[in-house]
């Protein structure tokens, strides 16, 4: 395995604080120093990351590689490269495949494939229940044995309460988490856009805020029950960040993430109908919307993930309301952080001065050492012997948004035709180039 010397470049390790002009020397496959060089250090490879930033590889908390079951969707081969491409270097993904990821030999098959690929390292959310049908609990410690870090009912509410207080019970017993969408199983059952004006004048049937809430409070009533701890996944409303700013508060173990694409997009982004806008959860209003990007910043939302979901043209080139929801978001993970930290240092530029964190930095922890550390991974920092995923990026680099740019085999998205700043150069994972632009 090479040593790597990174020099001259911005390097920004926000679980270390740090954020100025540093080398990074790799060796063995781990992060050897930031700064100085080691004594002895001799570089088989130097990359001069001038004019880049140097950061931690990216940690995605939802990225659904559509293997097995769905290769007509996306294959693993082209979602890992779309994920090299997008500098994630590790990435949690849902159950919801086909089969289910409810049997050790499947997770097992899973990371096997992904490993042979060596490029970015896949850590799979076992099944909550048996089919994701939520009626019998899965064999949980077996499904961790087997590499899962969490476990998950992905888009399935769980309707009887008893089930999911006896998997959060299961769950509590030997340390696992729950990763749960919050999402009632019958309010907004069918829906296909945010509930308010602009869905009925469209014609659309509505998802209300209270189908979140109303899930949410359930939650939190069987967290104080079981003492489990739980991660909510892509959360979409400003009263659902209220009461997870309270449950917060109240000391339980929670822990929330948000999709990147709601941390800029509302309903009226449907447009005319526009099928690439039709996202679970829905977008929703700009008020929500404001409160989302204000979640970040209090520390309310933990975490950004690209919520990935590759669809092809037989699913999404639909009437809206019959097309399936979801979109790609692995390469457009970074751009979309990057314009939440532009916006933010343009509010501070108009306000009270100058915080001691960067929102740049700030912003990256969102999908480095914060991810991390929602998903119980030793990953998204540069600290010494820790695994050497780096990524080099240009932030000042524009790219249009088009199908023909994206290695994803899912080409769709809300964004197709924006253009955007934050362009990967360089992807490394556990100390090999994986990816070079």
């Amino acid at each position: 395995m090479k040593n790597i010397h990174i020099k001259n470049g911005r390097v920004i390790d926000p679980a270390n604080g740090i954020d100025g002009l540093n080398d990074v020397y790799l060796a063995d496959g781990k992060v050897l120093a930031v700064g100085v060089a080691p004594a002895g250090f001799s570089a088989d490879e130097t990359i001069d990351a001038i004019g880049l930033i140097v950061a931690p590889g990216f940690v995605d908390l939802s990225a659904r590689l559509r293997e097995p079951g769905f290769e007509y969707k996306a294959t693993l081969e082209s979602e890992m490269q779309a994920a090299m491409q997008g500098g994630v270097t590790s990435l949690v993904c849902p159950p919801d495949t086909d089969p289910v990821l409810d049997e050790p030999g499947l997770v097992e098959m899973l990371k096997h494939r992904a490993n042979k690929l060596n490029q970015a390292h896949v850590h799979p959310l076992g099944a909550l229940t048996v089919g994701l049908k939520g009626e019998a609990l899965t064999e949980m410690s077996a499904l961790t044995a087997s590499g899962c870090i969490g476990f998950s009912h992905a888009e399935q509410p769980i309707k009887d309460t008893n089930v999911l207080l006896r998997a959060m019970q299961y769950a509590k017993t030997f340390g696992y988490t729950v990763w749960l969408r919050p999402q009632d199983a019958f309010i907004g059952r069918g829906g296909v856009a945010a509930s308010g004006p602009l869905a009925s004048r469209l014609g659309l049937s509505g998802v209300p805020v209270m189908s979140e809430t109303i899930a949410l409070h359930t939650i939190f009533e069987l967290m104080r029950a079981s003492g489990a701890k739980v991660h909510l996944c892509r959360i979409s409303a400003a009263a659902s960040l209220e009461l997870i700013r309270k449950a917060k508060q109240e000391g339980l173990p929670v822990t929330c993430d948000v999709g990147a694409h709601h941390i800029h997009m509302t309903d009226t982004d449907i447009g005319f109908f526009d099928s690439n806008a039709r996202m679970d959860p829905p977008f929703r209003s700009q008020r929500d919307r404001d409160a989302i990007r204000f979640g970040l910043l209090d520390g309310t939302i933990d975490a950004l993930c690209s919520d990935h979901t590759p669809v092809d043209d037989d699913e999404k080139l639909l009437p809206f309301g019959e097309a399936s929801p979801g979109a790609t978001g692995l390469e457009l993970l970074l751009s979309l952080t990057l314009k939440w930290a532009d916006d933010y240092a343009a509010q501070q530029d108009s306000g009270a001065g100058k915080a001691a964190i960067s929102p740049l930095s700030r912003a990256l922890a969102r999908i480095t050492s914060e991810a991390a550390r929602v998903a119980g991974l030793d990953a998204g920092t540069l600290s010494v012997g820790a695994v050497a995923d780096v990524v080099l990026f240009d932030a000042g680099a524009h790219w249009t948004v088009e199908a023909s740019a994206l290695a994803s085999q899912g080409k769709h998205t809300p964004f197709l035709g924006y253009n955007l700043s934050g362009q990967v150069k360089t992807t490394i994972v556990a100390g090999h180039v994986a990816y070079q632009r």
